[in-house]
């Protein structure tokens, strides 16, 4: 049997997704760095240059049917499996009140963080059906939104309640074919995303508060952690979180 071990990371081109991304291919994967921006993904891999020839950038636009198919077959055409994906790449929304959300930005975090994740989802699960041995794992990114609300998100907190329900369905109806699903809630990783939480980020009371961040590669970490298992052993759901950060009851 091959050693061949190949995983995808979408959103590979910063934060969350480039940490991830660094740490599969410590382990060993072939990692598909997928993101919008072709310069991004080149600074993953460059900042990644000690890893060899284990950083592939491919430019995907995951809210789009076509390009995802596109990443999915240039995937099977260099290495003719997938072992993980880690369904990353996400938006946030403008802090603005339900009611002067515009309709084209709702729509647009609707496409990148609940379609897209379900079209990559679609095309891992495609893959890891059909490949011999057959099987593979498909790690959600979900988030403390998708438990509890900030204010003023309902956008990316509709998205990552959706996420769960994504998480189950994919978890019950792919099992048969040795897929295991996973959601990773994460909250306050020290990326660029979350540097205005250093400032100071408005609060369900009214106030604002600056409110404390963890290192970003601890759920890189967690990620390798979860991969490690043998498909037999899922772990369901993982919140990962700074221990201080609101979030029960967001106090």
């Amino acid at each position: 049997m091959s050693d061949l071990k190949v995983a995808v990371v979408t959103g590979a081109g910063s934060g969350i997704g480039r940490a991830v991304s660094f740490a599969l291919a410590r382990a060993g994967y072939h990692v598909a760095l997928a993101g919008r921006r072709a310069d991004k993904l080149e600074e993953t891999k460059t900042l990644g240059a000690e890893l060899g020839d284990h950083l592939h950038p491919i430019v995907t636009d995951v809210s789009d049917e076509a390009s995802v198919n596109a990443l999915y077959a240039e995937i099977n055409r260099r290495w003719g499996r997938l072992d993980v994906l880690f369904n990353n790449a996400g938006r946030g929304g403008p802090p603005v009140p339900i009611e002067d959300l515009p309709v084209d930005v709702w729509k647009d975090i609707v496409n990148i963080n609940l379609t897209g994740m379900f079209l990559c989802a679609q095309g891992a699960i495609r893959m890891m059906k059909n490949q011999t041995p057959q099987g593979g794992r498909i790690i959600n990114n979900g988030s403390i939104s998708a438990h509890a609300p900030r204010p003023f998100s309902i956008g990316y907190t509709s998205t990552k309640h959706a996420v769960t329900g994504l998480t189950k369905s994919i978890a019950l109806d792919t099992r048969r074919y040795g897929i295991a699903c996973t959601q990773i809630d994460i909250g306050n990783a020290a990326t660029e995303m979350t540097d205005r939480m250093t400032k100071g980020v408005l609060q369900p009371d009214g106030s604002t508060r600056v409110e404390p961040r963890m290192d970003v590669n601890h759920v890189a970490q967690a990620v390798a952690q979860i991969v490690s298992f043998p498909l037999e052993t899922n772990v369901q759901f993982m919140t990962i979180m700074a221990t201080n950060m609101p979030f029960l009851g967001r106090g």
